[in-house]
């Protein structure tokens, strides 16, 4: 929205980041206005910059985590480097960075003296195991913490578990450090105090992970990888119609199974079925059930049967391949996009979702590497020395 205030209007965030989880966080928000300096290593930058160049030139992961930013380029391993970040924190509402905790350690950057250089700042750390304990020193990457976090003993196939398709750990963190950053400045706004963030991979995709963890430590059974099923509900999962589609279908009560069993699958016997009398039951003889199922979705077209799913009005999606996504009802409308300027180019990025009002900034583009550092340092009032842009 053209000239419309956004609700960190003013805020100067210094990110030290790469990869995914802190770049997630401070694209955030930068969506919400905030002035995000993105301090980028000399010899290349944020290696996610690398990943892949599909984006006219650009890789995907980075023009999807760093719109609205700006980049500069700074060796903070030379004091000279070093001495500009601090004037940059100087002016800084927030610092966030997924630094490992040994480096932020080498280069002073500890909440403690943070706190002592820069009374004001908030400093937000994302890590992937929590700082000071028994992990802190492990590599922790994406896919490793899905592992470790005991999410990929749950995904998958029986017998064969698997990662998920989007990096949700890093993911799960972005978030989690957005929040936090968000309620911290509320914090220090109405009282004064300034209270850092810290969060980890390995916390953040434990607390997705805190359903089936309740249920394995009072239930006394282990959660198994299902692939499209519910280890709860059933029916619940993807069935092929005739034609060969996958419908994923999603009964919740007793009511709904009763219009699937009579007005879709046509055989209201089921229900009187003792091995189908209720959802435990049911779920207890998944296999039988699912058979059942199955048997009578393949009867129908996948377009009858979602046909038939709405006028009983049961709920049910289809299975969209990545590559229809841009054609989704939902997706293709016009202002579910943002023209989004990069380096030599513009390109369509997705709008970002439930921001106050709807609003955004206004075409926040993508930056090249170190776009931005010859106006920040003058900004700052710092020569602009080798020491600080060396390998430009």
């Amino acid at each position: 929205m053209t000239g419309s205030p956004l609700p960190l209007d003013g805020l100067v965030v210094t990110a030290l980041e790469q990869a995914v989880a802190a770049p997630l966080a401070t694209r955030n928000l930068a969506d919400l206005g905030a002035r995000v300096i993105k301090i980028e290593r000399p010899d290349g930058g944020d290696f996610a910059r690398g990943y892949d160049h599909v984006v006219e030139g650009m890789s995907s992961i980075f023009v999807w985590l760093n719109r609205g930013k700006e980049s500069v380029q700074l060796d903070l391993k030379s004091a000279a480097g070093l001495t500009t970040l601090h004037a940059l924190l100087d002016r800084s509402d927030v610092v966030v960075s997924n630094l490992a905790p040994s480096a932020r350690r080498r280069m002073g950057l500890t909440v403690d003296e943070l706190r002592a250089d820069h009374p004001d700042l908030i400093a937000c750390f994302v890590s992937g195991y929590r700082t000071g304990g028994p992990n802190e020193t492990r590599k922790a990457y994406d896919a490793l913490i899905q592992a470790e976090a005991g999410h990929m003993s749950i995904t998958g196939s029986p017998g064969a578990p698997a990662k998920t398709g989007s990096s949700i750990a890093d993911i799960a963190a972005g978030m989690q450090a957005t929040s936090g950053v968000l309620a911290a400045l509320r914090h220090r706004d109405r009282f004064g105090e300034v209270l850092p963030v810290e969060v980890s991979l390995f916390d953040s995709l434990l607390e997705w992970m805190a359903y089936p963890l309740y249920f394995a430590m009072h239930g006394g059974q282990w959660p198994e990888p299902m692939g499209t099923a519910h280890p709860n509900i059933a029916p619940y999962g993807a069935f092929r119609a005739g034609d060969g589609v996958s419908v994923m279908l999603a009964v919740q009560n007793e009511r709904e199974w009763a219009r699937l069993c009579s007005d879709v699958l046509g055989d209201p016997d089921l229900t009187t079925d003792p091995r189908f009398a209720s959802n435990a039951a049911r779920a207890a003889h998944r296999t039988e059930l699912d058979a059942a199922v199955a048997a009578g979705f393949v009867r129908y077209s996948s377009d009858e049967l979602v046909e038939r799913l709405d006028a009983a009005a049961i709920a049910w999606s289809r299975l969209t391949p990545v590559g229809d996504l841009p054609n989704h009802a939902e997706v293709a409308a016009p202002d579910r996009w943002v023209e989004t300027p990069i380096p030599d180019s513009t390109v369509r990025t997705l709008r970002p979702t439930g921001t106050p009002g709807g609003r955004a900034p206004d075409r926040a583009g993508v930056p090249a590497l170190g776009q931005h550092t010859d106006a920040v340092l003058a900004e700052l009032a710092v020569p602009q020395t080798s020491a600080l842009r060396e390998g430009q």
